[in-house]
């Protein structure tokens, strides 16, 4: 025990107030008769006669003899209020010549004064007004002198009744003043006049001394009286550390000390005197006393409930402090323990300054309130967690405190997951074992989503691990979970994403949207994320351009080098592979099908047929689709036809392009409902954008694929359907929309569903694809042909579309010869056709596509053959005649010509017969052109029909 000093050695800053301070005080006493204001308090009769006495109070007076410095300053007076005294300094310092015995210039009027380098002024004067709700019973005159923080206010007691609570105040002497205080270690005073430490209560050297804490009078009545000395004790004792009196802490365990401190107290105080605490040098002392006075329900609770069901799981308190303890003092005892060197890794990283220390205390204060069950506010809105709750209410956390609370809750069991899967260790001791990695962009994008509180939430998943129940876990589990956790922090840092959640994107919205030609909407979060996760994948891509040229890269065109290794030498001396091309607009298609495309389709339903997996059940037949009429609000089950999530059909065309085979096995149960749902659908234009989309889908599908999928005919019965989609219940517009879109899918279906087998001669024993292509012929040409040979777009479209099936078909052809013939020579020799050109053009190339095909049959069909380009040319002519010039059409005719002369070549009567035509009308000798090259058609050439042997006919 060693003695503690009875004189206190002023600093030169405290000499100069001591001595302003006195000389107002001497000025108060030559000039009795100033006014004053009204006084909160009666002064007694025998004090308005007495000089003016000043003591400096409280904790300076302690910690001075403790040798510790202060700039707070309690000075209490013994004759007049605060306020009082206050106001007669402000008169004495404008007398002319007395600021300037200071140094000073006067009085100050805001907060600011008196805390520049030269402290030229007195600090304005503020009152701290009586609130008893607050434990406020005395009102106070705060201000600043020389840089330090002043509070003036007259010695005093305190009387309660057994009505109220509340004391009621009265002028005391410097006895009465002492004992009403929490402990006698804080009732010393320094009385300023006679230069002498005072010590009224006859015990608070004594307790200095030994280093005990105790309240001046019986311990149960002061803490009946003020609730709060329970905390400010605990706070002493920790910031000390002083031990507490037994008798004294016996009274602060007492339930009704308990009691009128969750109630009476309000909880701003409370919150200032734990922060105190927890900021203060010895957090663990101080959560200690709170755990074995049973104040843990007192003070982290929610106080304003009747009745609280939930119940925290105390007894992992203790458990948690300890380890709180641990990270912030990571000491070296005499050998090392097992964990040291995880937990000195752990501590370096999660807890670099105070804030992360005191979050740390706060955080492990309110494990026990981990595992409360969250109630339901509302229908899919749960309440925030109870530990929020205990502390917004319990201590009135700021909400920066609660969001770390509550995002360490939320983010728990994802921490914990992570943790595990990064660093795995057997449950024999010091026995690990490697496994496949988390990424760099895993990590990085947790990190992110944690935010910059990532460190704290860590904190408190670890300490909420390392508090498991002991019946839960076995042996050595504390040091493997050390050894998890240092493991994982390890790898954030040595992956350089300690600060991850600032990373900036290496393109913004705008330039994504434009990249991908996709309209602006919700996606672009979630797409910025994906690129973000690319980014951190790939940390050796830094150029903008090079991102948003790979974002653009087509499927067919490839995808843009990003000048970078193909590989990258790690330290451990491992490869570790660079970005390949073309890798971000596929990884980019594949995340944005799962997170936008798939969710906004699920409410539509998948075919009865179809499994989620994108393939053919068998067991099941296909259902009846309920046909929804247009007049229905559609949104709710289609929210990919509404105007706010139009860009979704904008992603799905997108990923078409930009994905590859390679990613098609993983995209097809993203890509096949959304499609099929579209083709469905009852709007002419959605079914179109199906076909195409399917087309695309089609195009890079592997016949092995559509064959072990089974789909083959779903896609057929989806596609042959749009034929009759025809005028006049559909606008001519969107009918022309529709065939164009499905002509291309069905033959890519053709090709894909029965793959050539004979690739040197004609494909007749196709007997599948030789039915399905004529069903396309008559379902998808002649029949429509016959609704609307009237309407020339339509006619037109149709005609368009006819020269790629024929290819498909090749000499398969020549058995629609009966039905195309007629078809194209009524169009050509329509006397009508020259109004519209376009229709005359797509039927002469349809025609020569007919020939080209069929050539073998062809002499059969001389008539039908020459007599639509004779009689179109001669119209054309007979337009020339008035000005109107056909010159596209001409050339068709001619082209036509050529091609019906080859196939004519063996009859050795047709060039007498063309003569013949052409010395009966001069004007056909312009249809006389020279023998070009003839294909033989899709039977003897390569896939796709087209062969490059010339054949002599």
């Amino acid at each position: 025990m060693s003695p503690v000093p009875r004189e206190i050695k002023l600093t030169a800053t405290e000499e100069r107030l001591k001595r302003l301070l006195l000389d107002v005080a001497a000025y108060i006493d030559a000039n009795p008769t100033s006014a004053s204001v009204d006084a909160q308090l009666q002064i007694p009769s025998e004090l308005n006669s007495s000089k003016v006495e000043l003591r400096f109070a409280g904790g300076w007076v302690r910690d001075k003899l403790l040798g510790v410095g202060s700039v707070d300053i309690d000075v209490a007076i013994n004759n007049m209020t605060g306020e009082q005294f206050a106001l007669r300094m402000k008169e004495y310092m404008d007398i002319p010549g007395n600021a300037e015995k200071y140094n000073l210039e006067g009085i100050g009027t805001s907060d600011d004064a008196g805390m520049t380098q030269q402290s030229k002024f007195v600090g304005g004067l503020h009152k701290i007004k009586v609130n008893p709700e607050k434990s406020k019973n005395l009102e106070t005159i705060t201000t600043k002198i020389f840089g330090l923080d002043i509070d003036l206010v007259n010695l005093r007691k305190e009387t309660y009744t057994e009505e109220s609570r509340n004391p009621q105040m009265e002028f005391g002497t410097p006895e009465e003043d002492a004992l009403r205080r929490d402990a006698t270690i804080n009732a010393l005073f320094y009385n300023l006049n006679i230069s002498t430490v005072e010590d009224f209560t006859e015990h608070g050297l004594k307790d200095m001394e030994l280093k005990i804490i105790r309240t001046p009078l019986e311990p149960y009545q002061t803490f009946k009286d003020d609730p709060l000395r329970v905390l400010r004790l605990i706070r002493f004792s920790s910031r000390l550390g002083y031990t507490i009196d037994p008798q004294t802490e016996e009274a602060m365990a007492n339930e009704d000390i308990k009691t009128a401190l969750k109630l009476k107290i309000t909880r701003e105080r409370v919150g200032v005197e734990l922060e105190k605490m927890l900021r203060g040098p010895d957090p663990y002392g101080a959560l200690s006393l709170i755990d074995r006075l049973g104040l843990y329900e007192v003070i982290f609770t929610d106080p304003t409930p009747e009745e609280i069901t939930i119940s925290p799981e105390t007894t992992r308190f203790s458990e948690a402090y300890a380890v709180a303890q641990g990270l912030n003092r990571p000491r070296e005892p005499s050998g090392p323990p097992k964990g040291f060197g995880p937990l000195t890794t752990i501590s370096s990283i999660l807890v670099r300054d105070k804030e992360d220390s005191y979050l740390t205390w706060v955080l492990s204060a309110l494990v026990p309130w981990a595992d409360a069950p969250r109630q339901n506010l509302k229908p899919g809105k749960l309440a925030p967690p109870f530990a929020v709750v205990a502390a917004r209410e319990g201590f009135k956390a700021p909400n920066k405190v609660c969001d770390v609370i509550s995002s360490a809750i939320n983010n728990l069991e994802e921490i914990r997951d992570l943790k595990d899967r990064t660093s795995k260790i057997e449950l024999t001791y010091g026995n690990e074992y490697d496994q496949e990695r988390v990424g760099r962009d895993v990590l990085g994008m947790a990190v992110r989503r944690w935010g910059p509180t990532w460190r704290n939430q860590v904190t408190f998943a670890l300490i909420y691990e390392l508090t498991t129940p002991a019946d839960l876990v076995t042996e050595g589990f504390e040091e493997r979970t050390y050894k998890g956790y240092a493991s994982f922090l390890a790898r954030i840092k040595d992956l350089d994403l300690l600060e991850a959640y600032n990373f900036k994107h290496l393109v913004d919205g705008k330039q994504l949207a434009s990249a991908l030609g996709i309209p602006p909407g919700p996606w672009m979060k979630k797409t910025l994320d994906l690129v973000m996760s690319w980014q951190l994948a790939h940390p050796e891509v830094t150029d903008p351009a090079a991102v948003l040229e790979e974002m653009k890269a087509q499927r067919d065109s490839g995808s843009l080098n990003l000048n970078v290794p193909p590989t990258k030498e790690k330290k451990d001396g491992q490869k570790e592979k660079g970005a390949k091309k073309g890798e971000l607009a596929p990884y980019l298609a594949l995340k944005l099908l799962h997170l936008t495309v798939r969710p906004a389709f699920q409410k539509s339903g998948l075919r009865s047929e179809i499994t989620k997996h994108g393939r053919l059940d068998k067991r099941r037949k296909p259902g009846i689709r309920k046909y929804e009429g247009i007049m229905e609000d559609e949104t709710e089950k289609k929210p990919w036809k509404s105007t706010e999530n139009r860009y979704i059909l904008s992603i799905l065309d997108w990923s078409l392009h930009v994905l590859s085979p390679a990613e098609l096995d993983e995209a097809w149960p993203l890509l096949v409902p959304p499609i099929l749902n579209i083709l469905d659908d009852h709007d002419p234009v959605y079914k179109a954008r199906g076909a195409v989309f399917l087309n695309l889908l089609l195009n890079m599908t592997p016949p092995s694929l559509l064959t072990r999928t089974g789909l083959g005919e779903v896609f057929a019965d989806a596609l042959i359907p749009l034929f009759t989609y025809l005028p006049s219940l559909t606008p001519e517009s969107q009918s022309i929309e529709v065939l164009n879109a499905a002509f291309p899918a069905l033959l890519t279906l053709s090709r894909l569903r029965y793959p050539r087998t004979i690739a040197k001669f004609l494909d007749t024993t196709n007997k599948d694809r030789e039915k399905f292509l004529h069903v396309i012929m008559r379902r998808g040409i002649l029949s429509p042909h016959a609704h609307c040979r009237d309407n020339v777009r339509i006619a037109e479209t149709l005609l368009d579309n006819l020269p790629p099936l024929l290819q498909e078909m090749g000499i398969l052809s020549v058995k629609h010869l009966k039905s195309t013939l007629p078809i194209l020579s009524t169009t050509l020799a329509d006397p009508l056709g020259p109004a519209y050109p376009p229709l005359l053009i797509s039927a002469a190339r349809a025609l020569k596509s007919v020939i080209m095909n069929a050539w073998p049959r062809i002499p059969q069909y001389k008539t039908p053959v020459l007599k639509g380009p004779v009689l179109c040319w001669l119209r054309c002519q007979e337009e020339r005649n008035e000005g109107k010039v056909l010159e596209d059409v001409e050339r068709e005719l001619k082209e036509v010509m050529e091609v019906f002369g080859e196939a004519m070549r063996k009859d050795k009567k047709f060039p007498a017969e063309v003569a013949e035509l052409v010395q009966a009308d001069t004007r056909l000798g312009g249809l006389a052109g020279k023998e070009v090259p003839f294909r033989t058609g899709v039977g003897a050439g390569k896939e796709g029909g087209r062969s490059e042997d010339v054949v002599e006919v």
